[in-house]
C-alpha cells in the first residue's frame, strides 16, 4: 500500500480534475503556438498555457502532497507565483523586442531616433 492509497474518493476527484484541467490548458497553449501564425499571436497562447496550466497541476500536487503529508507544502505556492509572474513579463520583453525590430528593419512604423537619423542621412 503507498501513501497515494490513503486519499479518500472526493479528493482523488479534485486532484483528477486539477491534473486534467492543467494538462489541457497546456495542451492548448501548445497548440496556438504551432497552429498561429504571426509571432504576436504566438507569444499569447503559450502564455496563456503556461501560467494557468502550471497553476492547474501545482494545485493538484499541493492537495495531494498536503493530505499525504499532514502539512501545507508551500513549494508548489512559491513555484506557482513565480511562475504567475515571471511568465506575462516575459511576454512583455517579447512582444517589445519584436515591435523594436520590426520597427527596425522597415516592416513598421519607424522609432523616433530612427527618423531624426533618416532625415539628417536624407539632407546630406
Amino acid at each position: 500500500m503507498t501513501a497515494l492509497d490513503s486519499l479518500p474518493p472526493w479528493l482523488m476527484a479534485l486532484v483528477a480534475f486539477f491534473l486534467v484541467l492543467g494538462s489541457t490548458l497546456t495542451l492548448l497553449g501548445a497548440f496556438g503556438l504551432f497552429h498561429l501564425k504571426s509571432f504576436y499571436d504566438r507569444i499569447h497562447a503559450p502564455t496563456l498555457g503556461t501560467s494557468w496550466g502550471t497553476a492547474g497541476i501545482l494545485l493538484a500536487s499541493l492537495l495531494t502532497w498536503s493530505w499525504v503529508q499532514d502539512r501545507v507544502f508551500v513549494h508548489e505556492l512559491v513555484i506557482g507565483l513565480c511562475v504567475m509572474l515571471t511568465t506575462p513579463v516575459t511576454l512583455m520583453f517579447l512582444g517589445r523586442a519584436a515591435l523594436h525590430r520590426d520597427r527596425a528593419d522597415g516592416r513598421g512604423t519607424v522609432p523616433a531616433s530612427n527618423a531624426k537619423k533618416q532625415a539628417a542621412d536624407s539632407t546630406d
